[in-house]
């Protein structure tokens, strides 16, 4: 990392870099959309409620005039729409940015393809999106991919005889388990991109703790922990604008190595500065990352192509 703390106004010029923000009518998500569009990349706003994108749309283009801003559909619990997406784009991508997530749904829920809906959404369909993306990120001449994960991976396990909570079903637990994973798939993708001397970069990122709307659409009102972050938000928290710095650093700094996992850093790397951090033992365990990585490619039957 450079001695000055990034911000913002540390991004470089993104002219004539096209950019798809998974998750991004909200949040983190949003915010990194505006940012990119401010220093002039063509971002592309994927999103699942057309509605609400549109909503979006409207915000960052009164927020920056005559930005390269598009709504596309792209519903990341759903195979299908994954697949549309990707067989509708066309030209080269330089930065995908694996954002959009649900967060402990209070009830095991499914999404279209039968996956439990966390793991689904969360891992399962940004797995999927990248590897049918692939050819449009290598046409790039320095693709990124930006995968956010969470302080949640601290308490995941990968289990796979419960990979998707068939057993038993805890609404933290299955977050966990689907931000470890996310965190695992980066740092595995980053190994294979390199092994195969693939120029794309794999950079695994946390926002510390933010406050988005991601918790109106997880725990509700009665979950324990959600009320305890609540309560704890104005001293443990920070704004999403923050909490999407690490995300803006990984997709655009000159600086950002693959494989380097970016969150905030101070206390317990609950908010601050974009910073690398070394991720718990579990998320570095190369047999693991390996076979979940096949298990995803079976579940979502992707089959990634030679990264060169």
């Amino acid at each position: 990392m450079p001695a000055l703390k990034f911000s913002a106004s540390h991004i470089t010029p993104q002219t004539g870099k096209t950019i798809l923000v998974t998750g991004a009518n909200s949040g983190i998500g949003y915010q990194a959309a505006l940012e990119l569009a401010r220093h002039g990349a063509q971002v592309l706003l994927g999103v699942r409620d057309e509605a609400k994108g549109a909503g979006a749309l409207a915000k960052l283009k009164a927020a920056v005039p005559g930005a390269l801003a598009t709504v596309v559909s792209l519903d990341m619990a759903s195979l299908a729409s994954i697949r549309r997406f990707a067989e509708s784009f066309v030209g080269e991508l330089d930065v995908l940015i694996n954002n959009a997530g649900v967060m402990a749904l209070n009830s095991r829920e499914l999404t279209a393809d039968g996956f439990e809906r966390q793991f689904g959404t969360n891992h399962l369909g940004h797995f999927a999106l990248t590897g049918l993306l692939m050819p449009a990120l290598l046409r790039a001449p320095a693709p990124r991919v930006v995968t956010v994960s969470s302080l949640a991976h601290r308490n995941g396990k990968i289990d796979f005889s419960n990979l998707q909570s068939e057993r038993k079903y805890v609404p933290w637990d299955a977050y966990n388990t689907s931000k470890l994973a996310n965190l695992m798939f980066a740092l595995e993708l980053n190994r294979r991109a390199a092994a195969e001397g693939s120029s794309l970069l794999s950079i695994p990122v946390h926002p510390g703790i933010s406050r988005t709307a991601i918790f109106a659409n997880g725990p509700g009102a009665d979950d324990m922990k959600a009320r305890i972050v609540k309560l704890l938000a104005p001293v443990m928290t920070q704004s999403d604008e923050a909490g999407a710095l690490p995300t803006l650093y990984a997709a655009t700094s000159p600086d950002a190595k693959g494989g380097e996992y970016i969150g905030p850093d101070g206390f317990n790397h609950f908010r601050g500065s974009p910073a690398p951090e070394r991720p718990r033992a579990q998320a570095l365990d190369e047999a693991v990352a390996k076979e979940l990585w096949n298990v995803s490619e079976q579940l979502t039957k992707v089959a990634y192509p030679a990264m060169q």
